[in-house]
């Protein structure tokens, strides 16, 4: 699905050397629904003492092994009907806890998705006790290329229709187009979001992040002609 926008601001310029003309930076925003979702989930030994309630720090003692943990993790992703050619062990590091204390390994896991109703079940299966964080990351559409043309486009109808009105409105005619500039990074601007330690009630915090947002910003020069 795209919903395409595009509006156009700038100012009027004349300069003798170079000709009468009008100079307008016209913008669009593209927005469109991912085909392939990159979840990354990262899971990190802990000490079951850490969720008793009542152990303080320094009495941590029964550490939860990442084999066990990973175990319950690909368990929860079969419920939530992830396969396992989708998930990708992305990296593997050790965390030093404090001086004169065990290290606590780490995995990093990249799930590709096709859906974000699969980033909801995994929220409700899983068990975030060794879950050191779950977040979004890549988004992608195979037909981005066609919505970069769309979006570039729609920018430069933008700032011709600035332009023509206001070069109507001193009573004037608007010409050719003289110099055309993108400004700035044009074209992917993903929308992401980082979570930490989440819980069922965290799924329907992803609802505002679920679109791929493309930018476009191109400033247009036009010739002014006379009536």
């Amino acid at each position: 699905m795209l919903f395409l926008a595009g509006w156009a601001w700038g100012t009027a310029q004349a300069a003798t050397d170079e000709g009468r003309y009008i100079e307008v930076t016209g913008t669009s925003e593209v927005e469109i629904v991912p085909d392939e979702i990159h979840y990354i989930i990262e899971i990190k030994e802990y000490f079951a003492e850490e969720f008793d309630g009542k152990s303080k720090e320094e009495d941590y003692r029964t550490k939860v092994p990442l084999a066990q943990i990973e175990e319950g993790l690909r368990e929860a992703l079969r419920e939530a009907g992830v396969p396992n050619d989708a998930v990708r062990i992305q990296e593997i590091g050790d965390y030093w806890r404090e001086s004169g204390r065990e290290f606590l390994v780490s995995k990093r896991f990249d799930l590709t998705l096709t859906d974000f109703k699969q980033i909801d079940r995994i929220v409700r299966h899983v068990d975030t006790k060794g879950i050191h964080t779950m977040r979004i990351g890549e988004l992608k559409n195979k037909d981005m290329q066609l919505y970069h043309q769309k979006g570039k486009i729609a920018t430069l109808m933008a700032a011709r229709e600035k332009a023509a009105y206001l070069v109507e409105a001193l009573g004037q005619k608007l010409g050719g187009v003289e110099r055309i500039i993108e400004n700035g990074n044009n074209g992917f601007s993903p929308v992401l979001t980082a979570q930490s330690n989440v819980s069922s009630s965290d799924a329907a915090s992803f609802d505002g992040f679920r679109t791929i947002k493309n930018h476009y910003s191109m400033s247009v020069r036009f010739e002014i002609l006379d009536q």
